[in-house]
């Protein structure tokens, strides 16, 4: 199914949609994004999700540990927007749900229609890309924005040069 996509009609800019961990890889992803959002005029969005299986089965301890995971996605997209910062001169938006990832993803794709590009990065390690790579990698035929992976070995200055 073809999304709607606003990102280049008046009064809109173009989102790229970073799902935000603290992997290595992700690091790689964010640097990206961000300097084709600075380069082009865009939006950064860093999505956090919470992965709300977690929290099944244990009533009482529930509402604690929703919290915890809360504070958790604010710290780390703290620590990622002051990473933004040191490299370009934008402000990201920051997002975070509660879900499975790929789930999530699709879904703020499909409710912000200014969302035009997701940006992931491969990891580097024997276990393969990483599981979201691979998930959404297999329904990228079908996936409503292009997705760009980026090879995880690349260094700051290799993506300077192509982003």
């Amino acid at each position: 199914m073809a999304l709607k996509r606003s990102s280049l009609e008046a009064g809109h800019r173009r989102k790229f949609l970073v799902v935000v961990d603290d992997t290595a890889e992700c690091d790689r992803a964010v640097v990206f994004a961000a300097r084709r959002a600075e380069h082009t005029g865009g939006v950064l969005v860093l999505l956090y999700v919470i992965d709300d299986a977690d929290f099944r089965g244990f009533l009482g301890v529930e509402q604690v540990m929703r919290a915890e995971a809360r504070a958790e996605a604010e710290r780390v997209l703290a620590a990622v927007t002051a990473r933004v910062a040191e490299i370009a001169a934008i402000l990201p938006e920051t997002v975070v749900r509660e879900g499975t990832r790929a789930g999530e993803v699709v879904r703020l794709i499909e409710e912000d229609e200014d969302i035009a590009v997701l940006v992931l990065a491969a990891g580097t390690g024997s276990e393969g890309p990483g599981p979201l790579v691979t998930s959404l990698g297999r329904a990228s035929g079908t996936f409503p924005v292009p997705i760009t992976i980026v090879p995880g070995h690349l260094s700051d200055a290799d993506i300077a040069a192509i982003a």
